[in-house]
């Protein structure tokens, strides 16, 4: 019941705040100390190593530490802070929020669709038209779903899964265990570029944390789409998509709502289809909010079965 109050808590967060101001949000804190890593080293391999496990490992115990000692205080108070971590940790609202505005701007300002898509991609999106500025939103916005909610919302369940079958606090465990994939994510964001030897354990270790997550939220995207099947069709098209997780996403959005998905000179998913116009991209991003909301009511769910 606990966890499943934490899991409401995150929720209710995200639908009355959204996003914290950068200033004062724990993951930026996180990204100042990431950014001490990113230069030269002699042996950036090593380094990068170092810095992969010990960084999300400090996050972790810091969070972990701080639930113990709120529940010392009491159940509540561990509920809450847990639940702070936990929207802290997450974003849905901000995500859809700024997909929307870009995909607006395409209808009629072009130029300021291309600048708003960098808080959403990172990709040059100077050369790109109408269709394909729409179509990084959509993708963006599918990928973000695994990497910014279900991600840490399966490490918060099954952190909390692990703790209780060892007989450790669940609440401690779940809130560490989301703090952990959302720092190895953070430092992929960061130093995860082929350019950057110094990131490359990090991409590898956010390739495998998000294994389950990225396909987890292709099931979500298909349910929420009404199209099952999407996600074994979104299959034939993954093998142009550098990344072994982001393709599962975006391919079965683009097989649910039949649309072209493209990166221009790296892959296309759906070749078959057009590139999504303005009333497509903002259905898609709407099935992607249902998506997001299915994944807080199956946590919850989840923890509440289970612990």
């Amino acid at each position: 019941m606990l966890s499943a109050l934490a899991v409401a808590v995150a929720a209710g967060l995200e639908l009355a705040v959204g996003e914290p101001p950068t200033r004062i949000h724990p993951v930026a804190w996180f990204g100042r100390v990431v950014w001490t890593v990113d230069r030269e080293w002699d042996h950036p391999l090593a380094v990068g190593g170092l810095a992969a496990v010990a960084l999300p490992l400090g996050a972790a115990a810091i969070v972990g530490g701080s639930v113990a000692l709120a529940g010392s205080i009491g159940p509540l108070a561990a509920v809450a802070l847990a639940g702070l971590v936990l929207f802290l940790t997450t974003s849905l609202r901000s995500l859809l929020s700024t997909a929307r505005g870009v995909i607006a701007d395409t209808e009629g300002d072009l130029p300021t669709a291309r600048e708003g898509l960098l808080a959403l991609a990172g990709r040059d999106a100077s050369a790109l038209s109408a269709g394909e500025v729409r179509s990084a939103a959509v993708e963006s916005a599918s990928e973000n779903l695994a990497d910014g909610l279900v991600a840490s919302l399966a490490a918060f369940v099954l952190g909390g899964l692990v703790a209780g079958g060892l007989g450790l606090p669940s609440l401690p465990v779940a809130a560490g265990a989301a703090a952990w994939v959302k720092a190895v994510n953070t430092m992929d964001s960061m130093l995860g570029y082929r350019s950057k030897r110094v990131g490359t354990p990090a991409a590898r270790l956010d390739d495998a944390a998000m294994w389950l997550p990225a396909r987890v939220s292709a099931l979500l995207l298909a349910l929420a789409c009404g199209s099952p099947r999407s996600v074994a069709r979104a299959r034939a098209w993954l093998d142009g998509v550098p990344s072994p997780n982001s393709g599962w996403p975006m391919g079965t959005t683009a097989a649910a709502l039949g649309v072209r998905l493209e990166k221009p000179g790296v892959y296309v998913l759906n070749p078959a289809g057009r590139l999504p116009d303005v009333a497509t991209a903002r259905r898609s991003v709407t099935r992607i909010g249902v998506a997001g909301a299915a994944a807080y009511l199956l946590a919850g769910l989840g923890v509440y079965a289970w612990f």
